[in-house]
């Protein structure tokens, strides 16, 4: 190499070095005006003691406060340590999602003497392989709808409502439910062309504000019904009173995720935030909500059913002792009861912690008072609430629920990773945001991939804790196969703690009569 190209390399290198240190006063210039900026804000602004006394070093503290979730769910918390879901629980359904080996070694990492642990007694003589068999069909409505709904499905996607989750969720959930042969519940967001493209079937749910069903005053429009019955995938209608992120609070969509589909479909303005009413408006007594699930099965033909969080409990009792004075065609064809642990949905974080009973409290009363009062044939049980592991979704089984809704694992199917996100349109896998931009991370047809192995591998291994209890398919599961730690750290029978039918004078305790 001669000389004068080395003279050429070096001046060319000199230029790249001069420029990198322009550059890098430039951006030191401006890192001081920048930081001077800072300092002057945090000193004159009132609002926040920590900036005004320590300006620019105090903004560190909010910071980390952010950043301290994301480094506790990764790096500090144990595998079941976390809330609302731990590790352990999301790496399961990451595993039955992805259809991975779900196998586990060295034994459990579960204390196994937690008060309300529950534990599943298995049989001498387990059901052998040969001798298991699907889940018995169920038939809701029969004798009463026009157009009962018959099904095996044991474990379904619960209600969150197109605007709660994105196009590519709504899509990858209603292709993946078609597969896996459960259902989809809309939430109370309207029916949208993206929950009828995979063609699963469909449970309309009609919340306070009849999104999808409503008039111009706001109120349930028959004719709306009629049009979203004639879908033959609609295969019921759930009334919903109250959820359990909320309970006696309607829902909440920001108005940023208000867009100009999602307005559509629930007939109100773009860009407004979407409250539903606390109540619904037509109706304030249990003979209402009577009459009003007789009209809407009356109008589509299809079961009819409500969906709440059960708090008090007395209003059950008028209810029942009302469908035996008014007959059998006025009750409802199924309850959907939802656990007090809060959900997805933006809520209040002192009804998210403190409103309702939480399902293991709230299902067998509502089991056992059906039985009591001679209806539980007649009223199928759904439950939901961070029902979504399969431990959890046998003892369900076990305790009287005729099927299992879950939402927020369906979600984790999707991809969700707890980002804590759902309610800022920020969602960083794409599941509950309308951002273009995050949404192209979720692949639909990939996930609709996911979401039908969640499902079927949760119907296998729910299968498999039935056979180990001795019987050949879950729906046989009953209390006597589980037992439940108490606060000795000792197992109680779940029958002991909770008799399969109670007399009436404990079902008035529960009323708070004599």
């Amino acid at each position: 190499m001669d000389l004068e190209a080395v003279a050429a390399i070096r001046n060319f290198a000199v230029n790249v070095l001069q420029v990198f240190a322009l550059v890098f006063a430039f951006a030191l210039v401006l890192l001081v005006l920048y930081v001077l900026y800072l300092y002057l804000s945090d000193i004159s602004q009132t609002k926040q003691a920590i900036r005004r006394n320590f300006p620019v070093l105090g903004r560190f503290r909010y910071k980390f406060e952010h950043l301290g979730e994301f480094f506790r769910q990764y790096f500090f918390a144990l595998d079941r340590e976390e809330m609302p879901f731990n590790r352990a629980q999301r790496s399961w359904v990451y595993r039955a999602a992805k259809n991975v080996d779900s196998t586990a070694a060295f034994g459990s990492t579960r204390p196994l003497n937690q008060p309300g642990d529950v534990l599943f007694l298995n049989h001498p003589f387990p059901t052998l392989e040969k001798d298991a068999v699907p889940p018995r069909e169920i038939t809701v409505g029969d004798g009463y709808a026009r157009e009962p709904y018959t099904t095996r499905s044991i474990f379904n996607i619960s209600g969150m409502s197109f605007g709660a989750l994105s196009v590519p969720a709504v899509t990858a959930l209603s292709k993946g439910a078609a597969k896996a042969g459960i259902w989809l519940n809309t939430g109370e967001g309207g029916l949208a062309a993206h929950h009828l493209v995979g063609g699963c079937d469909i449970v309309f749910q009609i919340g306070t504000a009849k999104y999808g069903v409503r008039d111009e005053q706001g109120l349930l429009s028959d004719e709306k019904l009629r049009e979203v019955a004639e879908h033959p995938q609609v295969k019921m209608f759930e009334l919903k009173l109250s959820q359990g992120a909320k309970p006696g609070k309607g829902g909440i969509l920001p108005a940023i995720k208000v867009t100009e589909e999602i307005a559509r479909v629930r007939g109100i303005p773009v860009g407004v935030a979407s409250i539903s009413p606390n109540g619904h408006p037509e109706f304030n007594s249990v003979d209402g909500l009577l009459d009003m699930l007789h009209h809407i099965r009356e109008v589509t033909g299809k079961p009819t059913g409500f969906k709440c969080v059960i708090g008090a409990s007395d209003w059950l009792h008028q209810m029942c002792e009302s469908i035996q004075l008014r007959g059998l065609e006025y009750a409802p064809d199924f309850i959907t009861i939802d656990s007090a642990d809060g959900g997805s949905g933006a809520a209040p974080q002192s009804l998210m912690d403190y409103m309702g009973l939480p399902i293991n409290r709230s299902l067998p009363l509502l089991v056992d008072l059906l039985t009591d009062y001679g209806l539980r044939d007649r009223v199928k049980v759904i439950c939901a609430g961070k029902l979504l592991t399969p431990s959890m979704v046998a003892w369900a089984l076990a305790m009287g629920a005729d099927f299992v809704n879950c939402g927020r694992g369906f979600m984790f199917a999707l991809g969700c990773i707890q980002a804590m996100q759902c309610n800022r349109n920020t969602c960083p896998t794409g599941v509950t945001t309308h951002n273009p931009d995050l949404q192209q991370g979720l692949d639909p047809l990939d996930k609709a991939e996911r979401v039908y192995n969640y499902a079927r591998n949760m119907a296998y291994e729910v299968g498999t804790i039935a056979h180990s209890c001795g019987v050949p398919e879950p729906r046989l599961l009953r209390r006597h196969h589980v037992e439940v730690i108490d606060e000795r750290g000792m197992a109680v029978p779940l029958n002991a703690l909770v008799p399969d039918v109670k007399p009436k004078s404990v079902i008035a305790t529960d009323r708070g009569t004599e």
